[in-house]
Protein backbone atom coordinates (compact mmCIF):
# COMPACT_ATOMS: atom_id res chain seq x y z
CA UNK A 1 0.00 0.00 0.00
CA UNK A 2 1.37 3.30 -0.83
CA UNK A 3 1.76 6.02 1.56
CA UNK A 4 -0.99 8.29 -0.01
CA UNK A 5 -3.60 5.96 0.03
CA UNK A 6 -2.62 5.02 3.52
CA UNK A 7 -2.98 8.61 4.61
CA UNK A 8 -6.36 8.98 2.75
CA UNK A 9 -7.71 6.29 4.93
CA UNK A 10 -9.09 7.00 8.07
CA UNK A 11 -7.55 5.29 11.23
CA UNK A 12 -9.43 3.20 13.62
CA UNK A 13 -9.30 3.40 17.30
CA UNK A 14 -7.89 1.11 19.86
CA UNK A 15 -9.43 -0.15 22.62
CA UNK A 16 -7.98 -2.01 25.69
CA UNK A 17 -9.92 -4.91 27.56
CA UNK A 18 -7.89 -6.08 30.68
CA UNK A 19 -4.59 -6.95 29.71
CA UNK A 20 -5.40 -7.14 26.38
CA UNK A 21 -5.95 -4.76 22.90
CA UNK A 22 -8.66 -4.39 20.39
CA UNK A 23 -8.84 -2.50 17.52
CA UNK A 24 -11.77 -0.85 15.91
CA UNK A 25 -12.09 -0.03 12.52
CA UNK A 26 -13.50 3.32 11.51
CA UNK A 27 -17.21 3.12 10.74
CA UNK A 28 -16.67 3.68 6.78
CA UNK A 29 -14.32 0.77 6.60
CA UNK A 30 -17.17 -1.45 8.65
CA UNK A 31 -19.31 -3.80 6.24
CA UNK A 32 -22.44 -2.92 5.00
CA UNK A 33 -25.46 -3.47 7.32
CA UNK A 34 -27.90 -3.93 4.09
CA UNK A 35 -26.81 -6.25 0.98
CA UNK A 36 -28.78 -5.92 -2.41
CA UNK A 37 -31.70 -8.35 -3.12
CA UNK A 38 -30.53 -9.50 -6.37
CA UNK A 39 -26.74 -11.10 -6.35
CA UNK A 40 -24.05 -9.47 -8.45
CA UNK A 41 -23.17 -11.64 -11.49
CA UNK A 42 -19.41 -11.81 -12.18
CA UNK A 43 -17.45 -13.37 -14.40
CA UNK A 44 -15.91 -16.66 -13.72
CA UNK A 45 -12.63 -17.58 -14.31
CA UNK A 46 -11.77 -20.81 -16.94
CA UNK A 47 -9.07 -22.62 -14.85
CA UNK A 48 -9.60 -25.23 -17.20
CA UNK A 49 -6.34 -25.74 -20.45
CA UNK A 50 -7.91 -26.53 -23.71
CA UNK A 51 -5.80 -29.37 -24.67
CA UNK A 52 -5.66 -30.84 -28.51
CA UNK A 53 -7.99 -33.79 -29.05
CA UNK A 54 -5.48 -37.27 -29.59
CA UNK A 55 -7.48 -39.34 -32.27
CA UNK A 56 -7.82 -42.80 -31.58
CA UNK A 57 -4.70 -45.26 -33.36
CA UNK A 58 -7.59 -46.67 -35.25
CA UNK A 59 -8.89 -43.56 -36.92
CA UNK A 60 -5.98 -42.99 -39.69
CA UNK A 61 -7.56 -41.37 -42.97
CA UNK A 62 -9.06 -43.95 -45.50
CA UNK A 63 -10.66 -45.75 -42.29
CA UNK A 64 -14.09 -47.44 -42.98
CA UNK A 65 -16.16 -45.88 -40.16
CA UNK A 66 -19.74 -46.82 -38.87
CA UNK A 67 -21.80 -43.99 -37.67
CA UNK A 68 -23.87 -44.77 -34.39
CA UNK A 69 -25.99 -41.58 -34.21
CA UNK A 70 -27.15 -38.75 -36.57
CA UNK A 71 -29.19 -38.74 -39.90
CA UNK A 72 -27.16 -41.59 -41.25
CA UNK A 73 -26.49 -43.71 -38.07
CA UNK A 74 -25.39 -47.36 -39.43
CA UNK A 75 -24.16 -46.48 -42.61
CA UNK A 76 -20.44 -46.89 -43.78
CA UNK A 77 -18.51 -44.16 -44.23
CA UNK A 78 -14.69 -43.17 -45.24
CA UNK A 79 -12.36 -41.12 -42.97
CA UNK A 80 -10.31 -38.22 -45.25
CA UNK A 81 -9.05 -36.00 -42.61
CA UNK A 82 -9.19 -34.79 -38.53
CA UNK A 83 -10.33 -31.58 -37.76
CA UNK A 84 -9.23 -29.74 -34.09
CA UNK A 85 -11.47 -30.58 -31.39
CA UNK A 86 -11.97 -34.39 -32.03
CA UNK A 87 -14.38 -33.86 -35.11
CA UNK A 88 -13.63 -36.07 -38.23
CA UNK A 89 -14.18 -35.60 -41.97
CA UNK A 90 -15.73 -38.37 -43.79
CA UNK A 91 -17.96 -39.26 -47.08
CA UNK A 92 -19.50 -41.85 -48.21
CA UNK A 93 -18.78 -41.35 -51.11
CA UNK A 94 -22.31 -39.59 -51.80
CA UNK A 95 -22.95 -42.10 -54.81
CA UNK A 96 -22.50 -45.45 -53.14
CA UNK A 97 -24.55 -45.05 -49.96
CA UNK A 98 -25.93 -41.27 -50.07
CA UNK A 99 -23.78 -39.83 -47.53
CA UNK A 100 -22.04 -36.38 -48.16
CA UNK A 101 -18.98 -34.42 -46.97
CA UNK A 102 -19.79 -33.79 -43.46
CA UNK A 103 -17.91 -33.72 -39.88
CA UNK A 104 -18.88 -35.98 -37.54
CA UNK A 105 -18.21 -36.59 -33.54
CA UNK A 106 -14.82 -39.56 -32.84
CA UNK A 107 -17.02 -40.35 -30.11
CA UNK A 108 -20.22 -41.86 -32.14
CA UNK A 109 -17.87 -43.76 -34.79
CA UNK A 110 -17.19 -47.56 -35.25
CA UNK A 111 -13.63 -47.75 -36.89
CA UNK A 112 -13.21 -50.85 -38.99
CA UNK A 113 -10.47 -53.11 -40.22
CA UNK A 114 -11.24 -51.94 -43.46
CA UNK A 115 -9.29 -49.28 -45.72
CA UNK A 116 -9.66 -47.40 -48.88
CA UNK A 117 -6.67 -45.98 -50.69
CA UNK A 118 -6.92 -42.14 -50.80
CA UNK A 119 -4.34 -42.26 -53.44
CA UNK A 120 -5.38 -39.58 -56.45
CA UNK A 121 -7.83 -37.76 -54.16
CA UNK A 122 -8.40 -34.04 -54.59
CA UNK A 123 -6.11 -32.80 -51.72
CA UNK A 124 -6.70 -28.91 -52.28
CA UNK A 125 -10.66 -29.91 -52.08
CA UNK A 126 -10.14 -31.58 -48.71
CA UNK A 127 -8.31 -28.85 -47.38
CA UNK A 128 -11.09 -26.28 -48.37
CA UNK A 129 -13.90 -28.59 -47.41
CA UNK A 130 -11.71 -28.83 -43.70
CA UNK A 131 -12.02 -25.14 -42.95
CA UNK A 132 -14.12 -23.45 -40.45
CA UNK A 133 -17.17 -21.81 -41.76
CA UNK A 134 -17.77 -24.41 -44.70
CA UNK A 135 -20.05 -25.75 -43.06
CA UNK A 136 -21.92 -22.61 -41.52
CA UNK A 137 -25.70 -22.27 -42.29
CA UNK A 138 -26.97 -19.04 -43.58
CA UNK A 139 -29.04 -16.90 -41.79
CA UNK A 140 -32.24 -16.60 -42.86
CA UNK A 141 -34.53 -13.03 -42.90
CA UNK A 142 -37.21 -13.42 -40.30
CA UNK A 143 -40.40 -12.50 -41.94
CA UNK A 144 -43.42 -11.02 -39.18
CA UNK A 145 -46.46 -9.84 -39.46
CA UNK A 146 -49.48 -12.08 -41.60
CA UNK A 147 -46.98 -13.82 -43.96
CA UNK A 148 -45.49 -15.43 -41.29
CA UNK A 149 -48.65 -16.34 -39.59
CA UNK A 150 -50.06 -17.83 -43.13
CA UNK A 151 -46.84 -19.94 -43.28
CA UNK A 152 -47.03 -21.73 -40.05
CA UNK A 153 -48.76 -24.43 -41.41
CA UNK A 154 -46.65 -24.69 -44.33
CA UNK A 155 -44.09 -27.68 -45.35
CA UNK A 156 -40.96 -26.18 -45.18
CA UNK A 157 -39.25 -25.37 -48.57
CA UNK A 158 -36.12 -27.53 -49.59
CA UNK A 159 -32.91 -26.33 -49.85
CA UNK A 160 -31.37 -26.64 -52.98
CA UNK A 161 -27.70 -27.76 -52.49
CA UNK A 162 -24.95 -25.04 -53.26
CA UNK A 163 -23.69 -25.49 -56.53
CA UNK A 164 -19.55 -25.60 -55.02
CA UNK A 165 -20.59 -28.13 -52.36
CA UNK A 166 -21.95 -30.37 -55.36
CA UNK A 167 -18.55 -29.80 -56.93
CA UNK A 168 -16.67 -30.28 -54.49
CA UNK A 169 -18.15 -33.68 -53.78
CA UNK A 170 -17.66 -34.83 -57.10
CA UNK A 171 -14.18 -33.43 -56.87
CA UNK A 172 -13.50 -35.94 -53.46
CA UNK A 173 -15.48 -39.05 -54.35
CA UNK A 174 -14.01 -39.08 -58.17
CA UNK A 175 -10.78 -40.86 -57.03
CA UNK A 176 -12.55 -42.47 -54.34
CA UNK A 177 -15.01 -43.93 -56.72
CA UNK A 178 -12.39 -45.70 -58.74
CA UNK A 179 -10.20 -46.73 -55.71
CA UNK A 180 -13.41 -48.36 -54.50
CA UNK A 181 -14.20 -50.65 -57.45
CA UNK A 182 -11.08 -51.74 -57.55
CA UNK A 183 -11.07 -53.90 -54.82
CA UNK A 184 -13.87 -57.21 -54.76
CA UNK A 185 -16.95 -56.62 -52.30
CA UNK A 186 -16.23 -53.02 -51.05
CA UNK A 187 -18.49 -51.18 -52.96
CA UNK A 188 -21.39 -53.53 -51.64
CA UNK A 189 -19.56 -52.77 -48.17
CA UNK A 190 -19.81 -49.36 -48.29
CA UNK A 191 -23.50 -49.23 -49.83
CA UNK A 192 -25.01 -51.93 -46.93
CA UNK A 193 -25.64 -50.60 -43.66
CA UNK A 194 -24.80 -51.98 -39.65
CA UNK A 195 -27.47 -52.67 -37.46
CA UNK A 196 -27.81 -55.33 -34.38
CA UNK A 197 -30.16 -58.13 -34.26
CA UNK A 198 -31.31 -59.98 -31.13
CA UNK A 199 -28.83 -62.11 -29.67
CA UNK A 200 -25.68 -60.23 -31.58
CA UNK A 201 -22.63 -59.65 -29.01
CA UNK A 202 -20.90 -56.36 -30.35
CA UNK A 203 -18.27 -57.02 -27.87
CA UNK A 204 -17.56 -60.00 -29.52
CA UNK A 205 -17.36 -59.28 -32.86
CA UNK A 206 -14.27 -57.92 -35.26
CA UNK A 207 -14.77 -55.12 -36.76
Amino acid sequence: MSAKHASETPAGKTKKFGKGERQIPHHSQKAKKYYPAEDEVKAKKVRKTIHPAKPRATLQPGTILILLAGRFRGKRVILLKHLPQGILLVTGPFKVNGVPLRRVNARYVIATSAKVDLKGIDSKTVEKVGKEGYFAREKKEETKGEEAFFKQGEKPEKKPVASARASDQKAVDKALLSNIKSEPHLLEYLRSSFSLRKGDRPHEMKW
